[in-house]
């Protein structure tokens, strides 16, 4: 089979681990598509959401942000959150344009893509789904938490994870990339509130199987207070087989590298701790598995976006080769 010119790669996800990851992808000599959840319902996005009857826009938001060839000041002004004013206070000025384009529109995706155009965005933004969720979580003592903005405060392990309403549909454009790609990426990002929201949409996960694609699950650095706690990549993996069946990815890449002290001692203090890459019990599972230094820190600790993406290039690359041949 014939190596594509410009491979098709879908990143699918939330929150900020998507738009870090994305920020060392978008130069690559890709087509890019990001499916972004839908589930939001805090801070802005929660009330643009209540208020006015549509997507939450703060994950979309950042993932055109991450895509974008914007000017510095430009990227400041679309993130800029009001600190003062009835109303608009605590709003990001990116949420209300997306709103206001929601309303000129006529639709939320019409609206993405306008200001994807704006932005000079390099690939494709889409949600997971037409339709907002809520998300109910029920844990392992088996109370029920409803919110995605609530499920880690419940400081409770979560045994199953549901979306509301159940049989909301995918995103015709996004299940068509997904079938179409030749790389498919989940990850990282918080598992049960970013990464399941969007397997759980009725018509994605099946999508993601039927695919011919690479799919490569990018694990989170450090476990999430409320949502990970004490789980190594292995867990993380358990959690996909749980909700959405066994074997969903070919391919885990996991952080081997350990936290300077004084990083560490700053994020435990949060209750957060380093994910144990556990790389011989994933293998063990049949996964073929990548362990590298990806540890960026300046203010916060991230993924190292460029580093993980030579990583992803590298894979593919590889992955390309084997079916040409």
């Amino acid at each position: 089979m014939k190596e594509p010119v410009c491979p098709k790669v879908v990143a699918i996800g939330g929150g900020t681990g998507l738009s870090t990851m994305l920020r060392g992808l978008k130069y690559r000599n890709w087509h890019l598509t990001a499916v972004v959840t839908v589930g939001d319902d805090g801070g802005s996005s929660g009330r643009l959401r209540t208020d006015l009857n549509m997507l939450p826009p703060g994950d979309i938001r950042n993932v055109l942000v991450a895509l974008a060839d914007t000017e510095p000041l430009l990227e400041k002004m679309l993130q800029y959150r009001f600190k003062q004013g009835e109303g608009l206070i605590g709003h990001s000025l990116g949420n209300l344009l997306l709103a206001a384009l929601n309303d000129v529109t006529g639709d939320f995706v019409k609206g993405i893509k306008e200001l994807s155009r704006v932005l000079a965005v390099k690939g494709k933004v889409l949600p997971a789904s037409n339709q907002a969720v809520v998300l109910k979580a029920t844990m392992t003592d088996g109370t029920e938490v409803v919110g995605e903005s609530q499920i880690p405060l419940a400081g409770k392990r979560i045994q199953r994870l549901e979306l509301i309403p159940g049989d909301v549909a995918a995103n015709e454009e996004a299940v068509k990339e997904i079938m179409d790609a030749d790389c498919l990426i989940v990850g990282p990002g918080s598992l049960y509130t970013s990464l399941l929201p969007n397997l759980l949409v009725k018509g994605l996960v099946e999508a993601v199987r039927r695919s011919s694609a690479l799919k490569i699950f990018v694990c989170n650095l450090m476990t999430q207070p409320g949502e990970t706690d004490g789980l190594n990549a292995v867990d993380h993996l358990k959690v996909f087989d749980e909700h959405v069946g066994n074997n969903l990815f070919d391919l885990v890449i996991v952080n081997c590298a350990e936290l300077p002290p004084s990083i560490a001692r700053q994020y435990a203090e949060k209750g957060s701790y380093p994910v144990e890459p556990a790389v011989e019990a994933l293998a063990a599972m049949g996964y073929q598995v990548i362990a590298d230094n990806l540890i960026s820190y300046e203010t916060y600790l991230r993924h190292n976006a460029n580093r993980l993406g030579d990583l992803i290039e590298q894979a593919l690359k590889q992955w390309l080769e084997n079916r040409r041949n």
